[in-house]
């Protein structure tokens, strides 16, 4: 007995949009780039962005505050920043979330370094090393200085 083979069906774009955003959020450029390679004749992709977002699914706010939450205890608000635009986030939702960033900035570098180094360096290599670890995870000079100077003072 031989079984029918069914013709493989194309998953539209909602529904592939769907299961993109029941993973996580996605930003409306986010998501706009990862559907282009699925268009096919007759697709509208900014209409079914366009509902996607009147529905409430879909919002740049929302993948903004999961990329602060998740970002926020490992990287420096430069770094934060820099993923936020390059994942299309407006100018306007990155400058209200940089205060907040730039208040907690010391505190977070101190955690990080903590977890990296949890001693003050030794001597001006291993200072050179501490600083390049914290500029790599986007902190800024002032905020890295503080901190060392701190540790330095401490010990």
């Amino acid at each position: 007995m031989q079984l029918a083979v069914k013709p493989k069906t194309e998953i539209s774009l909602r529904v592939r949009a769907m299961r993109y955003l029941a993973r996580r959020e996605y930003s409306r450029h986010e998501l706009l780039h990862k559907l282009r390679p699925y268009l096919q004749e007759g697709d509208d992709l900014e209409a079914v962005l366009d509902d996607l977002e009147r529905r409430n699914w879909l919002s740049d706010t929302r993948a903004a505050e999961q990329l602060l939450r998740l970002s926020r205890t490992r990287f420096g608000t430069q770094r934060i920043v820099h993923e936020l635009r390059q994942k299309g986030i407006a100018e306007s939702l990155i400058n209200a979330a940089v205060p907040a960033l730039r208040e907690d900035e010391l505190t977070m570098a101190r955690e990080v370094w903590l977890k990296k180094f949890g001693s003050p360096p030794q001597d001006m290599k291993e200072k050179a090393r501490q600083v390049r670890f914290l500029q790599s995870r986007g902190f800024s000079m002032d905020v890295i200085f503080k901190l060392l100077r701190m540790d330095e003072e401490a010990a």
